[in-house]
This record gives C-alpha cells, sequence and structure tokens, in this order.
C-alpha cells in the first residue's frame, strides 16, 4: 500500500494552511472523532505533505510504530486506520459544503422540527427558511429545488394530509418542482446537443417534444433558468436565425448576474461564445465585434476570476479578439490590469506572448522581436502560436535569412513533436508552405497570386489565415 499514491495523499494534498488547520479541529471534535490514533495518523500525513523532502514520512511500518508502537504490525488494522481518516476527511469536506449552504441549513432544520413534531418552534424553523431563500443571490435551476423542499417540509409540517378542508400549498409545491425540472432538462439537452457537434454520441431523452411544445405555447420568461436554457436551446437547434442569439444576448443581460459564476461563465455566456464563433468561422465578421462586446460583459459582471485566478485560455482569447477588431489600447490595458491573476506558473509565458500580440498587430515588429525571440515556451499552444508570430515578423520586416531559417526549425518542431494534434500540424505545416511560396512571389505578378489564391482557397486547415490573405492582396496592387 503506496501511501504516496493513496486517495488519503490526494485529497490532503490540495489542502493550504488554514484547510490543514480547520480540518484537524474536525478531527479533533470528539461529536466526529474519538480515537487519538486517527489525529496522530493526519499529523503524519501532513509533516510528510509539508515536508521539503520528497517521498519520506510515509511508510507504512513507520506510522503504525507511531498509531501502536508496543505492538507487531497489522496491515488490516493499519488499512482501517487509513480508511477511518479518509472517512474523516471526507466528512469534512462534505461539512465545509453544509457550511456555505444556510437555505440547505434552514430546510433540513424545518425536517428536523417535523420529524421531532417540535410544534413550538414550526413557525421560526419556516420563517427562518423562507428569509434566507428570498436573501439568495442567485436564481439558478438550484434555488428553484430549495424553494420546492423547503415547500414540500412545509406541507409535511403542516399536516396537511390531515387537514383536507384546507387550502394547501401543493400548488407552490407543483410549480417549483416544474420549474426546476424544466431548466434543468432544457440544460442538459443543451449539453448533449453541443457535444453532438464535436463527437457522434447520441442520447435518448423522455418528453423533448412536450417539454419544446409546452414552452413555445406558455410564457417562462420570468423564471431565469428557463428563459435562458430555452434561448440556447433554440440558438444550437435554429441557429440560422439569429434573432434567438440576440434574446440570449439580452436575456443574459438582464439575468447573467443572478446565476452561480461558474455556471454563468461556462455554460450560459460560453453558449453565446461559441455561437459568435461558429458564426465567425462562417464569414460573418459582425459576430467578432459582437464576441468581444459579450467579453466586455463577461468582465463588468466580475465572474471570469474564480478564487483569485483568471483561466489562461480566456486570457488569451480576450487579446486576441480585441486585437482583431482594433482595439490595441484596451488589449493592453487588459493584459496589464489583469496577468497577475493568471496561474503563476503560466504567467510569464502568457504575458509575453500576449503583449507580442499587441506589438505585431501595432506593426510594431522590434518590440514583437525582443518578447519572442529567445522565448520557448513549455504550452504548445502558445510555442506554436510564437512561431507563427515570428514568421510573419520577418516577413513583414524582410528579414529573409531568419524567416527561413525558422522555417525549417518550424518544420523540424512539427515533425518531432508527435503529440500535437493532427488538424493542427495541418495547420502549421500548411502555413509553413504557404509563407515559403509567398516569398517567392514578385510583385505585380498576376498569374502567380491567381495560382497562389486558388491553392490556398482549396486548402483546409491554414493557420494565420487571413495574414496570408492579406500580404496576397498587397502583391497584387
Amino acid at each position: 500500500m503506496d501511501m504516496y499514491n493513496s486517495k488519503l495523499f490526494a485529497i490532503l494534498m490540495h489542502f493550504d494552511k488554514y484547510e490543514q488547520n480547520r480540518c484537524r479541529k474536525y478531527i479533533q471534535s470528539p461529536y466526529f472523532n474519538r480515537s487519538e490514533e486517527l489525529l496522530t495518523l493526519y499529523e503524519a500525513f501532513l509533516k510528510a505533505i509539508n515536508s521539503s523532502k520528497k517521498n519520506g514520512g510515509l511508510d507504512k511500518t513507520y506510522l503504525w510504530s507511531l498509531l501502536q508502537p508496543d505492538k507487531p504490525y497489522d496491515d488490516v488494522r493499519f488499512r482501517k486506520y487509513c480508511s477511518d481518516l479518509l472517512k474523516l476527511v471526507e466528512g469534512y469536506l462534505s461539512q465545509q459544503i453544509y457550511e456555505k449552504n444556510p437555505v440547505e441549513q434552514a430546510t433540513y432544520f424545518m425536517q428536523a422540527v417535523e420529524s421531532k413534531k417540535l410544534e413550538k418552534l414550526s413557525s421560526t424553523a419556516v420563517r427562518t427558511a423562507k428569509r434566507l431563500s428570498k436573501k439568495s443571490k442567485y436564481r439558478s435551476a438550484d434555488f428553484y429545488l430549495k424553494q420546492y423542499q423547503i415547500e414540500q417540509t412545509l406541507y409535511d409540517l403542516t399536516e396537511f394530509e390531515t387537514k383536507r378542508s384546507h387550502r394547501t400549498n401543493i400548488e407552490q409545491i407543483a410549480l417549483n418542482l416544474d420549474v426546476f425540472y424544466l431548466a434543468e432538462k432544457l440544460r442538459i439537452l443543451c449539453a448533449a446537443i453541443t457535444q453532438k457537434s464535436f463527437v457522434k454520441i447520441d442520447y435518448d431523452f423522455l418528453f423533448v417534444q412536450e417539454i419544446i411544445k409546452t414552452l413555445n405555447e406558455d410564457d417562462f420568461d420570468a423564471y431565469p433558468p428557463i428563459a435562458l436554457y430555452h434561448q440556447i436551446y433554440l440558438t444550437l437547434t435554429e441557429a440560422e436565425n439569429e434573432n434567438h442569439y440576440h434574446t440570449l444576448r439580452n436575456l443574459l443581460t438582464k439575468y447573467g448576474s443572478l446565476f452561480p459564476p461558474r455556471e454563468a461563465k461556462d455554460v450560459l455566456y460560453m453558449a453565446a461564445q461559441n455561437y459568435c464563433i461558429r458564426k465567425i468561422n462562417q464569414g460573418n465578421r459582425q459576430f467578432t465585434q459582437e464576441l468581444f462586446n459579450l467579453y466586455k460583459d463577461i468582465l463588468s459582471k466580475d465572474i471570469l476570476v474564480e478564487e483569485g485566478e483568471l483561466s489562461p485560455w480566456y486570457f488569451k482569447n480576450i487579446v486576441n479578439i480585441a486585437l482583431r477588431v482594433g482595439e490595441y489600447d484596451w488589449a493592453e490595458n487588459f493584459i496589464n490590469q489583469y496577468s497577475s491573476m493568471l496561474p503563476e506558473l503560466l504567467r510569464e509565458n502568457s504575458l509575453t506572448y500576449n503583449l507580442a500580440q499587441v506589438f505585431f498587430f501595432r506593426k510594431e515588429y522590434d518590440k514583437v522581436l525582443e518578447q519572442l525571440r529567445n522565448v520557448e515556451y513549455d504550452d504548445v499552444a502558445y510555442n506554436l502560436g510564437s512561431k507563427a508570430m515570428l514568421l510573419a515578423t520577418y516577413y513583414e520586416t524582410d528579414e529573409m535569412e531568419p524567416l527561413y531559417s525558422l522555417l525549417e526549425s518550424f518544420r523540424a518542431y512539427l515533425n518531432r513533436h508527435k503529440d500535437i494534434p493532427v488538424n493542427r500540424r495541418k495547420n502549421y505545416g500548411n502555413l509553413i508552405r504557404f509563407t515559403r511560396k509567398l516569398t517567392r512571389i514578385m510583385p505585380g505578378d498576376q498569374s502567380a497570386v491567381d495560382k497562389f489564391k486558388k491553392e490556398l482557397k482549396e486548402t483546409k486547415n491554414v493557420a494565420s489565415l487571413n495574414w496570408l490573405k492579406e500580404k496576397l492582396a498587397e502583391l497584387e496592387d
């Protein structure tokens, strides 16, 4: 049993000092644990994790000597200690989530009051649950699930089953359940349709036609998760109708802040981004500006940064789109403002690469070379992008000798790195091939330009395609 490959070690490795201390207090609590050995084992794990030495301090026999110094090693019992400690740590993690959800706590309190028949506490329990629910910031599907649970528990507390002449809250129970169900069904359906666009996978869902018919016949705009996921569904199934996208944008402006940041960023706004990207890829240039506006909207809602960190993928895409719509100063200000929020290991690479992009679009080629010439990126995407940018910079500055040298080393890089996806390899391989041909065309040689243009049009998977077209147009003049 290798303790360094255990689930227990994997979980504890993710704890910072604050979480280590919080978990220690949980384990020390006699309500959750009465075994001093488990606390000793926990401390031994932390000592090994916090130590500068690698692979030391978690030998089974050594750990056993800390737990039972006067007894011979017993593997079955040792495994039991590890299993019990793992359950405690898992309990601690669950407790943290529970403590962050006051509405759930209040709902469970209502259930406890009902099960114990504590009638004097009934009104207080109901009032507290409803007050906390109304204070909830978000109105995602989960909000309506909690509302359903509160109303259902209220129904049980009031003993409506035995008071059949009274008007009950059964309508509220059903409404909240319906909203949760419709919203979640739409969310799952949209996820399935999106996945199907990448991979040929078919899913079979019940009541899809009935749900869509209901949504088309009734007005659910007052319920944010239904309104948004229904609109996303329409952008996926009736993509040619751009009005669906604009309606989605209006709903995001209206309701975007009513969803947890991760759902808003990774699902709702991502659906709008994907629609824009599909339109851009189809040649609809106006959606480039639309995508930039969308990114600015996301930034204004403060949902991109999670736990103090910004995704390098988002960072790069935002800079790229800002530059494509000519917002050079905005892009540079964004880089300076947000680069400190990038993960530390990727921060320097992201900063140099994206600043180089700004300088390239401004045609400040000396600064591009200063940023990129001596940088070798660990990330493949950055490496490929920087080489493509250097290639274009050498061409723009008429530096033919370093350009031809880069063309050769770039091709060797693609051949050497077999882990690069096939389509991406083709993209950059074609860029190398067309750039080499570009250098051989004399200005005004219309026959060569036409031949190049025809070949470029017939070739799929070409990186820096717009740049190549721009350079070709210059040769026509």
